[in-house]
Parts: C-alpha cells; sequence; structure tokens
C-alpha cells in the first residue's frame, strides 16, 4: 500500500494502537499528523519513530469541540490537507452501577462521551469540510468489541462505542456522493500499555484464552487493517465494521 503525498491525522498516537498506525503510514509513505492529548514525551517519541519527514505533533483535547475544530484547522495549515482521518483517540473509565454513586455515574458517562463520541464527531465535521474541498477523503475509526459484547463495568464505553459505530454507518450513507468513505475497525484487548496491568493480572490468562488463538492481539495487527481500509480500491467496504479479535467473539 502506497500513501506518497497522503496526510493522515491519527488521533490518540502518543502510544498503543495510535503510534501503530502512526508508524505504519509513515512505512507507507504518508506524512503523519500526530495528535495527543496530555502526553507530550510520549507524542514526541512516536514522532521520532516516524520514517522519512514531513511529520508533525498537535495538541488537543478532543472532548472539547473548540479544540477539535482548531485541531483540524492547525493540521491543513501546517500540512496542506487532511486526506485520512483516523479516530483512535479513546479512554476507558469503569465505573459499575452498584458501585458508585450517582454523581460518579454523571461524570463517568459525561468524561467518557466526550472522548470517545463527541470527540470523533466534532472532528469528523471539522474535516470533512475540508475533505469536501479537496475532492473526498477517508475517515477510519477505532471501535470495540465492547460495543457488542457489553461492558458491565464500564457501560459507558460501550455505548460510546456503539455509538461510534451508528455514527460512521450513518455517515458513510451521506458522504459516500461526495467521495469520502467512512470504516470502522472493532478490537478486542490488545496488547498495549493500557492493557498491560489487566493482562498480566489474574483475568490475563482467561482474556488469551477467549480466542482460539490463544492470546490478544498486538498494536501492529489493527494498524495493518486501519491501513487497508485506508486504502485504494476499498470504497465499497465503506460503512463496515471489521472485527480484529481473534474470533475471542462473534456476532451474526
Amino acid at each position: 500500500m502506497d500513501f506518497t503525498n497522503r496526510v493522515v491525522l491519527v488521533t490518540g498516537a502518543s502510544g498503543g494502537i495510535g503510534r501503530a498506525i502512526a508508524q505504519a503510514f509513515s512505512e507507507s509513505g504518508a506524512r503523519v499528523a500526530v495528535h495527543y492529548h496530555r502526553n507530550n514525551e510520549k507524542a514526541t517519541e512516536t514522532l521520532a519513530s516516524l520514517l522519512a519527514g514531513g511529520h508533525a505533533l498537535f495538541q488537543a483535547d478532543l472532548s472539547r469541540a473548540s479544540e477539535a475544530q482548531a485541531l483540524a484547522r492547525a493540521v491543513v495549515e501546517e500540512m496542506g490537507a487532511i486526506n485520512i482521518l483516523v479516530n483512535n483517540a479513546g479512554i476507558f473509565v469503569r465505573h459499575a452501577l452498584p458501585e458508585i454513586g450517582y454523581g460518579e455515574w454523571q461524570r463517568s458517562w459525561q468524561r467518557v462521551l466526550g472522548v470517545n463520541l463527541f470527540g470523533p464527531a466534532n472532528l469528523t465535521f471539522c474535516v470533512v469540510e475540508h475533505m469536501l474541498a479537496q475532492g473526498g477523503g477517508k475517515i477510519v475509526n477505532v471501535s470495540s468489541r465492547g460495543a457488542f459484547r457489553g461492558e458491565p463495568d464500564a457501560p459507558a464505553y460501550g455505548a460510546s462505542k456503539a455509538g461510534l459505530n451508528a455514527l460512521s454507518q450513518s455517515l458513510a450513507q451521506a458522504l459516500a456522493p461526495q467521495n469520502i468513505f467512512v470504516h470502522v475497525v472493532a478490537p478486542g484487548f490488545v496488547q498495549t500499555e493500557m492493557a498491560a496491568e489487566t493482562l498480566s493480572g489474574p483475568r490475563g490468562e482467561s482474556i488469551r484464552r477467549q480466542s482460539p488463538l490463544g492470546r490478544v492481539a498486538q498494536p501492529d495487527e489493527v494498524a495493518r487493517t486501519v491501513l487497508f481500509l485506508a486504502s485504494e480500491g476499498t470504497d465499497f467496504l465503506t460503512g463496515c465494521i471489521v472485527d480484529v479479535n481473534g474470533a475471542s467473539y462473534l456476532r451474526s
């Protein structure tokens, strides 16, 4: 896959899946806009790991609508375009219903939906404005198997990812006539820093056994799927949701 002369904005690229996606695009010739929220040090490490040149670093709190708009504008001003948007940034907050108070319940929902659903929705709106002027583009949203199987200890996370799926499919229908194509990848557990504590703890072995492969995904496996969907010749896959969970959860 050749992404030479393409500008790719990857949100949440300071580590984990986002870093792997940024690296994979750079290896395929793209110029990458590396977005982060708080961890400048890790984001700078991502930037330094990218091949060739022409990449840049951008900070924004995507739960704030004004910062999503400013991010899209800054990337276009500095890099000249946004040909591909990867909405990868997301957070997981545990807030099991019987264990918390009403105030914490509300705060958890506001925080998670702000980052995982409103952030991608607002950033997509702002990026699409530029894609329309450019004659088209690709959007790949990173969802989760939790959108389908449920997240009893983190219901806002499951709901936010289900909402992201619905948003993606709605926009796939709305934007296809404008040559803008929208895809989704839905990973299960991935071997990242964020999941490391869980995977190394008492539940780790049972989680790995959920897949007949006896393991969880590596970040580069998710990244390769994102690159495929963003490549030429996949337009008729618009609206698809691709599971990357090693058959740990199968849906009809």
